[in-house]
């Protein structure tokens, strides 16, 4: 087995590149809206764009331009890119803004109490807007690397 074939993975490479990107994005669109640097986000699950938009819909478009739209694993991958979309803009961001309320009662609860004071992430979903960024991000990028790649 060749390991260095996966290099030539054009579907896996697209998907990679649309979710690196969307990654490394975070940090400077965030820092036009806060005016503050924020490394933490190449790291972490939510925000713009959705790095797992990005990432699934990269893939479902490259197995449909590789393999052909008609194929069964394209119609696997949309199914999944449905779920993983669906998730991340409705249940996990649902959680998000559950642990957002709980941080608060906590907050107001136990003001000058010595309790833990570690807060639950509350960044855990994504916004519509959020999603179809990835999304938009996931077509444009596998597009493009189709484009050089043919």
């Amino acid at each position: 087995m060749n390991m260095l074939a996966v290099f030539q993975n054009h579907v896996l490479l697209s998907a990679l590149a649309a979710w690196g990107l969307a990654q490394g994005l975070k940090v400077p669109l965030d820092y036009f809206f806060s005016r503050r640097w924020n490394w933490a986000l190449l790291f972490s699950a939510g925000g713009m764009p959705s790095s797992h938009s990005a990432l699934v819909v990269a893939t479902a478009h490259a197995i449909g331009l590789y393999a052909g739209f008609d194929t069964p694993a394209f119609g696997l991958a949309f199914a999944i890119a449905m779920i993983v979309i669906y998730d991340a803009t409705g249940i996990r961001r649902q959680a998000g803004i559950q642990a957002q309320k709980i941080n608060i009662l906590v907050d107001e609860l136990l003001k000058g109490h010595p309790v833990s004071d570690k807060q639950l992430r509350e960044v855990l979903g994504h916004t519509p807007l959020e999603a179809l960024g990835g999304l938009i991000l996931g077509l444009v990028v596998t597009q493009l690397l189709w484009f050089i790649w043919r």
